[in-house]
């Protein structure tokens, strides 16, 4: 147990989620920039027609079969390059793209109040930046159906807070992230049509897969809800439970102290105030909407988007989402660039730009915590294993 930090952060977990993720984002430009579009000009000034090959009555920009040469035509073949040059890197690019380097700064700084306020203030503003960019760094190597959770509670404990009462503090902070999604998700279907949050092709499958997921994580929040609300003994139980098997015997004693802190930790956080919950869940909405408006500012950066595009966009990161969490690679690489093309798809027909803004995306939102991870991590573990020693 003492070593699960260690294990976490071992060298090849890091080389390998770099190598996954450098590998992908590699593959998504080679992929764009050697491949060619055609754009829609004035009638008569272009050299191709259009021809709906595949009847599927959409224009696809990126499959040549879909355009026959003609003197009158109204689309222009341009390449990669030729794309990339059209794009007006003026001071609106740059401001959007700064908006999206402090929107990610927002979404740690929400995570960075909600430790403290669950705390109780017992972690600094310095500890406080260090749990959560390790945590943060766990996710990022960790497949983004396990998440940074369980390495989390042992981060915590180094910090000098009880086991138990680390469990109790992960347990409530993955039971506020899931209440967000679980109450946002319905008043978002309730005003945006699903047929606007899905993509055109492949539409039902996405879907079924969407509610599956969204059924299982409203039931982890109620089982969540139902252990630090309800019955707060309920981990104390299915520890104790677990612990009577032969082969788990060994660990009896510790899990009755790590269940009895955390039952003791759930009672106490049931008699907190409702401004203390408000508080909690206000810094955990603000990060979540900190970490979604990263993709509106990177999309509004090289588009011309509507207010109520953007909210369409906005909307649309909650399906994204969904499938970063079932991803079993580190961080989501892979899923997370395939699932951004599929969702935003509409907002560009340019292939070769949403493979440009998806791994702007990631450069944004993915690659620093592997950097800022790996540079605290050591001074971080010599400096605990001073005080334990």
């Amino acid at each position: 147990m003492s070593d699960s930090v260690e294990n976490a952060f071992r060298k090849w977990r890091i080389y390998l989620a770099l190598l996954i993720s450098i590998s992908i984002s590699t593959g998504i430009l080679v992929y764009s920039f050697t491949r060619s579009e055609f754009h829609e000009v004035e009638k008569g000034k272009g050299s191709f027609i259009w021809k709906d090959t595949n009847h599927n009555k959409r224009i696809d920009y990126s499959d040549s079969k879909e355009f026959t040469a003609s003197s009158n035509g109204n689309f222009e073949e341009k390449s990669a390059w030729e794309v990339l040059a059209d794009i007006s890197w003026n001071s609106n690019t740059f401001f959007w793209l700064a908006m999206a380097l402090f929107a990610m700064i927002g979404r740690d700084l929400g995570y960075i109040l909600r430790i403290r306020i669950l705390t109780k203030k017992q972690l600094g503003w310095k500890q406080a930046f260090h749990v959560i960019m390790l945590w943060e760094f766990a996710s990022a190597l960790a497949p983004g159906v396990l998440s940074g959770a369980t390495v989390a509670m042992f981060i915590l404990n180094r910090e000098k807070i009880a086991l138990g009462r680390a469990t109790a503090i992960v347990i409530i902070t993955a039971f506020l992230d899931n209440l967000f999604y679980v109450v946002v998700i319905p008043i978002l279907f309730l005003i945006i049509p699903s047929s606007q949050l899905f993509p055109a092709t492949g539409n039902e499958s996405m879907m079924t897969v969407f509610w599956i997921g969204f059924s299982v994580f409203a039931i982890l929040c109620l089982v969540l809800f139902s252990s630090i609300i309800l019955y707060p003994k309920l981990v104390y139980h299915i520890l104790t439970f677990i612990t009577r098997f032969p082969l788990l015997k060994r660990f009896q004693g510790g899990s009755k102290k790590v269940g009895t802190d955390i039952s003791e930790t759930a009672v106490e956080m049931k008699k907190e105030s409702l401004s203390f919950w408000f508080k909690a869940f206000g810094a955990t909405v603000f990060s979540w909407s900190s970490r979604f408006l990263v993709i509106n500012f990177i999309l509004q950066a090289f588009l011309s988007l509507g207010f109520l595009q953007q909210i369409q966009i906005f909307s649309k990161q909650f399906v994204l989402w969904m499938f970063l969490r079932i991803s079993p690679t580190p961080g989501g690489s892979g899923v997370a660039e395939w699932a951004f093309g599929q969702l935003l798809i509409e907002y560009s027909p340019s292939i070769i730009l949403l493979g440009t803004m998806a791994v702007l995306w990631r450069l944004i939102s993915y690659f620093p915590y592997l950097i800022v991870g790996s540079i605290i991590l050591p001074r971080w573990l010599s400096k605990h294993q001073k005080k334990k020693d």
